[in-house]
């Protein structure tokens, strides 16, 4: 039988170092920035979809494509430094995402019903996110003091 006691503190310092390895991310707009030019314009087109039902490829393509960008945008929002917590934030975050998918692969089909479908819980991701999270929105909790 072999020592583990030098793999043990090996591994502990290999660990160690990994978990202060500098992050490759490098945010460049704000988390406003983020909603406003990336997130609500992407949302929009989903949530009003039946203003203007795509009917040509350009304008379902165009829909994929911006559903594809709102599922990615919850990438951005679970970045180090963005991200407010481990909790609710991920939650919260990943029911857009997982609605934004959604909403693509129904464009993706020319599926109006599909996209439709994916409303409510995109809609209930954006509010439960927001009165959690953003101060002065209707509905905010207050932060515990």
């Amino acid at each position: 039988m072999y020592k583990t006691g030098p793999f043990l503190l090996i591994a502990a310092l290999a660990t160690a170092v990994l978990a202060q390895a500098p992050s490759t991310y490098q945010p460049v707009g704000t988390m406003s920035q983020l909603m406003i030019s990336v997130i609500y314009p992407t949302s929009d087109a989903v949530f009003y979809v039946d203003r203007d039902e795509p009917k040509t490829d350009l304008q379902w393509n165009t829909l994929a494509n911006q559903s594809l960008m709102l599922a990615e945008s919850g990438n951005l929002l679970l970045m180090p430094g963005r991200a407010r917590d481990q909790g609710n934030w991920v939650v919260w975050t990943k029911a857009m995402i997982d609605a934004g998918a959604a909403s693509y692969k129904a464009a993706l089909a020319h599926n109006l019903d599909g996209v439709r479908a994916v409303n409510d819980k995109l809609y209930a991701s954006c509010v439960g996110c927001h009165q959690q999270y953003r101060t002065n929105y209707p509905g905010a909790r207050k932060p515990a003091q």
